[in-house]
Order: C-alpha cells, then structure tokens, then sequence
C-alpha cells in the first residue's frame, strides 16, 4: 500500500496545502450557504494514496459547486449578508436576511425582499436601506457600502451602533437622506462629508461624537436639514455654516460648542428653524441674526449669553417661538418686539433683564406663552395683557412687579396657567381669572387682599392653587365637591377666618393641603378629612 513517503509525496503534499488555504480564504462563502465542511486528517503516513485523490476531487467538486452556486448571488444581497455579520441583532430582526439554498436564480436581487430594503420598480437596484429602531449594534466598517451606488435614503436611527462613523458612507454619491440619529457614533465626524454632493437631509442627533463640527457639511448645497445635536462637539460654530444655500433646518444644542456665536449665521435666509442652545457661548446674539428673514422657530437657551437683545430681532417678522431663557442677558426688553406679529411663544426667563414689560405687547395678539420669570424687572403689568385673546400661560414670578393684576385677566376663555409669585402684587384676584378653565394659580409671596374670587370657588379644571403668603381674608369659598382634580392646595400665612370648609373629603384627589398660619380660623377638622385616598399632607398648625 502506497505511504506519503512514496516519489509522489511532495507533490501530493503540495497541492494539499494549495487546497486547503484556499478553502479557509474562501469560507465566508460557506457562511452565506449556512454550510460547513470539516476535514479530517489522519496521519499522512496512513492514508491511502487512491482515497486521498477521491476524498480531494470529492471536495473539489463540491466546492466547485458551491462557490458558482454563490457567484451567482448579487452583489448587494452579498453585500448586506457582509454588513449583518458585523452587527449585533438580539432581536433578530434581520433573520429573513437569507440566500435560499441554490442561490439566487433570478436576475432581481433577493435582498429586495428583505426587511429594511427598499428596491427600484423592476427590483435591480437597492435605493433605500431602513434598518431603524431594530435594536442593532456593533461597529460598522463600511466596506460594503461602496456597492450601493444608487442608494438615496440610508436611516440607521434608533439603534446602538458604536466606534467611529465609517468613511465608506461617503461613497454613497446619491445619497439624499442619511439618519444615524440616536446611537452611539464617537470620535471626530469624519471628513469627506462634501461627497455626498445630493444631500438633503443629514440627522445625527444624540450620539457621542466629539471634536470640532464639522466644516464641509457647508459646501452641500441641497442641504435642508442640518441635525448634530445631542453629542460632544466643542469649538466654535464655524463661521461658514453662514454659507448654507438652502438650510432649513439646524440644531447644534447641547454640545460643548463655545466661543462667539459668528454673525455669519444672519445670511441664511432659508433658514426657519434654529437651535443652537445648552452650549457655552461667549459674549452676546449678533445683532444680524434679525436679518434671517424666513426664520420661525429660535433657540438659544442655555448658552451663557451676555448683553442685550439685539432690537434687530424684531426684523424677524415670521418668528413664532423665540427661546432665550437661561441665559446672562441684561437691559429692557425690547419694545420693538410688537413687530413679531405671529410671535406664540416667548421665553426670556432666567436671565438678568430689567425695566418695565413692554406695553407694546398688547399687539401680539397671537402670544399663547409668555415667560419673563427669574429677572430684575419692574413696574407694572399692562391693562392690555389681559386681553391678550391666545395667551394661555403667564410667568413672570421672582421679578419686582407691583400694582394690581390686569382686571381683565382670564377673560379670552385660554388661560390655564398664571404664576406671579414673588413679587409685590396688590389687589384682589381677577374676577374671571378662570374663566378659561385655570389648570395653575400661584400667587404666593405677594400683598394681595380681599376675599378669593367667586371664579376660583367653582373651578372645576383647577389642579394647582398656591396663594399662601399674602393678606388674603373672608371664609374660604372654595368648593372642594366643585373641584374634582385638585391635588394641591396652600392657603397658608393669610387671614382666613370661618374653618375649614366641610365638603373637603369630595376632594378625592387632594395630596397637600396647608392651611397653617391663619390664626383667626377658628373651626375644627372636618372628620372625614383622613378618609381621603391620596393625602399625603395636612398642616394646620396656628389654625
């Protein structure tokens, strides 16, 4: 019987050895059939010459087979059986990712029958890849998008991918929509970004990038929005991102972007939304942001600004929101603002503003919010907010404001929500200040006097009533069998007289309840007060 230590033997050996490296090159071909083959070697000295050569043309054949059996799947469904590899999926939501045994026969690609896969009409070419909120992971190389030449839409949000974002993604030309938004991307936004020359839409909100912002995304000229918030960028806003063309949309809050905020930003006049807060500018708003003429919606809370608001902003004449609470602002509001006719919400709270609010304000007619809460201002509230036809919520606690209320207070049939607390308020409550349907009341910490309005007795929407610290008098009116959602009543440090009212244990839903400090009360606790379900406090000591 023939050994391997017969004349053929180096021979035979050789192409063994050929043999086998280019089985294990090649065996990411037997992970896409789900095959495997396992070779047993015994002792070359004991194999049998004859059944070595049937045992190598055997799986020779095979092997043959099977890789035209694989050349024959395209090369996108090849191309995504790569990228599943890579990623995690404890959901499994790829597992219809499968080539049938046989391959692919047909001239459509058999990816186009995957989830996630979006293909063209006749299904040959992949254009959309959605692989959002699929609880995938792993870290993407990005070799596999070089096939994808005709791929418009590539959403990946949603999901927990990690490292850096592949420079392969750059290679998707066509690409109009790219969403990673809500992951974990890190390190530095790779350059390359001014390849993807179609782009429309680039999301990347919430991850954990770092480093400058990127400065090419500027030389995309169909770009309308613009989302790299939520990460760990530092710098400066890059005095190019001025230079957009057809910028819709940008929201770089919450990062650790610093320095000035570059006046270049006053030429997008495409522009309609802005969020650019919870960073850590230095010095104040350029005053050229009022030339951003199609601008809606403007946010730059929490930025550590100084200065004044620029009057400019007033040019603004299309803005509805504007945000600029938590800030170091200084000086008066400005008055100008009465030419921000559709303004809905302003927010300018927590900051260091002084002087009067504006009776201009009584124009805005369309203001649903206003926020002046947390500042140094002064004097008196306008006749005129009170008739405010939309406003729904009024804040301008811990200023100095002093006088009465508007008397008109409550009578659009809006308001939900007033709170004037800490200031020096005289006066007794509006009389139809929940006429509207009030939600919150809070008055406390004021010098306010008289009998509670009839209007609170019967507010039945009421949920929040906080009028402790003033001079308030009379019999309590309210009627607890008329209020059935509030939680949370403070009628504390007035001069309340007449006991508590009876009907107190109607008021199912009452968690707090104070009425301590009111020393000509008089009256004893109604017994059924301790039968309320959810009560978690009562004081009335110095009743």
């Amino acid at each position: 019987m023939p050994s391997f230590s017969s004349p053929h033997a180096p021979l035979i050996q050789q192409k063994h050895k050929q043999f086998t490296q280019a089985l294990f090159e090649t065996d990411i071909f037997f992970s896409y059939l789900g095959l495997s083959i396992v070779v047993f070697l015994s002792s070359p000295l004991r194999v049998p010459m004859e059944i070595f050569h049937c045992f190598y043309f055997g799986v020779l054949l095979a092997f043959t087979c099977m890789v035209a059996a694989v050349l024959a799947v395209d090369p996108y469904s090849e191309a995504l059986l790569s990228l599943k590899s890579e990623l995690t999926d404890d959901d499994n939501s790829l597992d219809d990712w499968l080539v049938p045994p046989g391959g692919n026969t047909e001239e459509k690609v058999q990816a186009c029958s995957w989830s996630g896969v979006k293909c063209d009409r006749n299904s040959t070419v992949v254009i959309a890849l959605d692989l959002s909120m699929k609880n995938l992971g792993g870290e993407l190389t990005g070799k596999q998008f070089g096939v994808f030449a005709e791929l418009v839409d590539l959403n990946l949000s949603y999901n927990s991918f990690s490292g850096q974002l592949p420079v392969g993604i750059f290679n998707l030309t066509n690409l109009k929509s790219f969403d990673i938004s809500r992951n974990n991307f890190s390190g530095q936004f790779p350059d390359g970004m001014s390849s993807l020359r179609n782009l429309v839409v680039l999301d990347a909100f919430s991850n954990s990038f770092s480093g400058p912002l990127p400065i090419e995304v500027s030389e995309l000229e169909h770009l309308k929005v613009f989302n790299l918030a939520g990460s760990y960028f530092a710098g400066p806003i890059p005095s190019e991102y001025g230079s957009f063309k057809s910028l819709e949309f940008i929201h770089l809050a919450g990062n650790y972007l610093d320095g000035n905020i570059p006046p270049e930003l006053g030429r997008l006049k495409t522009v309609t939304h802005m969020e650019i807060g919870y960073n850590s500018y230095e010095g104040g708003i350029p005053w050229q942001m009022g030339n951003m003429s199609e601008l809606q919606y403007l946010d730059i809370a929490g930025a550590n600004l100084s200065g004044p608001i620029p009057k400019q902003l007033s040019n603004l004449t299309k803005l509805e929101s504007l945000f600029l609470f938590r800030n170091q602002l200084t000086g008066l509001v400005p008055w100008e603002f009465r030419q921000i006719v559709p303004l809905a919400s302003l927010d300018l709270s927590d900051n260091h503003l002084s002087g009067p609010i504006p009776e201009s304000f009584a124009e805005l007619k369309n203001l649903k919010l206003l926020s002046l809460m947390y500042n140094e201002m002064n004097g008196t509230v306008p006749p005129g907010i009170g008739q405010l036809p939309s406003l729904e919520t009024l804040l301008i606690w811990n200023n100095f404001f002093s006088g009465s209320l508007p008397q008109d207070l409550g009578k659009n049939l809006k308001l939900n929500w007033v709170d004037v607390s800490t200031n020096n308020f005289i006066g007794s409550i509006p009389p139809d200040i929940c006429a509207g349907g009030l939600v919150k009341l809070i008055l406390f910490s004021n010098n306010f006097t008289g009998s509670l309005s009839p209007s609170i007795s019967n507010c039945s929407s009421l949920v929040r009533l906080r009028i402790e610290d003033n001079s308030f008098s009379g019999e309590i009116p309210l009627k607890f069998s008329h209020l059935p959602d509030i939680t949370y009543v403070d009628l504390s440090r007035n001069k309340f007289t007449g006991g508590i009212p009876t009907d107190i244990s109607q008021a199912s839903r009452l968690q707090y309840f104070n009425i301590s400090n009111n020393p000509g009360l008089g009256g004893m606790i109604p017994a059924k007060t301790w039968s309320l379900p959810l009560l978690q406090n009562f004081l009335s000591v110095g009743m």
